[in-house]
């Protein structure tokens, strides 16, 4: 499969050891979570809809699941309506900043339900999604693209197993250009690196930058922030260091972030970490 060299990076490593918390507190909603893993979580706008990603307890079979917040409590959980029905395999999303669109990643072009591509779809002034649309080459290849996340500045950041990158996996940032095409380029060192880089989230000034990368061993997490120009590394984020972490999300401010990882016997879940000690943003949204 196109993206085994992505997921060899996490398959296997997910444990059954109860969580140690390390900084970070299960975050995932009562009325979310269930045996399944839930990962990847992203907020509209107004904090009162959520899609993320659901995968079998040993992180396969993605789907997307959408839940709004509805009397106070977060609502049963149901493929959002743009959605590829089964098998067809999907998964990070990601509303983009002004929560009039989302980019997600599908295997819906491909009959062999290998290849990850980047969608975007958009939702009209009434709130209904659209027809996703599947982005062209250089911003989709061969290989397969996983985790799309843009900034305030329109910068789509993504990873990417195609060749001529350092290792298996790299981050790329993708620009629109003049003619209304898309601009690739590999986000370099230190950032990517000879291991395995797969998912970066960015804050939406575009100067912190959280990475999943396997280069100590299995994937975990990584800060990096932007200082004179340069992406500086602020070394790893505290979580178990047993099991592999996926689906990062930033707050809007970047004091915060929320991650997916092994949870014991309740599969995976969503943690909560601040970045910031004693960060008064109030995030994630309440319900």
């Amino acid at each position: 499969m196109k993206y085994l060299p992505i997921l060899g990076a996490v398959t296997g490593l997910l444990g059954c050891a109860s969580s140690a918390l390390h900084g970070s507190e299960r975050w995932t909603p009562d009325d979310i979570a269930s045996p399944r893993y839930e990962a990847s979580p992203s907020f509209s706008a107004d904090g009162a809809e959520m899609i993320y990603l659901s995968a079998n307890p040993d992180f396969t079979d993605w789907r997307l699941l959408r839940s709004i917040c509805e009397h106070g409590r977060w609502s049963a959980p149901a493929p959002p309506s743009f959605a590829a029905p089964p098998p067809v395999i999907e998964a990070d999303p990601g509303f983009t900043p002004d929560g009039k669109g989302l980019f997600f990643i599908s295997a819906r072009h491909d009959p062999a339900n290998e290849d990850f591509d980047i969608y975007h779809v958009v939702r009209d002034s009434d709130g209904r999604w659209g027809e996703p649309e599947r982005l062209p080459a250089p911003v989709n290849s061969p290989a397969a693209e996983l985790l799309p996340r843009a900034d305030n500045g329109g910068r789509l950041y993504f990873g990417s197993a195609r060749p001529g990158g350092m290792g298996q996996g790299d981050i790329y940032v993708a620009t629109r250009n003049r003619e209304g095409g898309w601009r690739v380029a590999p986000v370099g060192p230190p950032v990517n690196s000879p291991a395995n880089e797969y998912e970066a989230e960015i804050s939406r000034d575009g100067r912190t930058l959280i990475l999943v990368s396997d280069r100590e061993g299995r994937s975990h997490l990584y800060r990096f922030v932007r200082e004179g120009g340069l992406w500086v590394d602020k070394g790893r984020i505290a979580a178990r260091y047993d099991v592999f972490q996926v689906g990062p999300l930033l707050s809007p401010k970047g004091g915060k972030l929320l991650f997916a990882q092994a949870d014991g016997d309740r599969s995976g879940e969503i943690f909560l970490h601040a970045l910031v000690r004693d960060s008064l943003e109030d995030w994630p949204p309440k319900c």
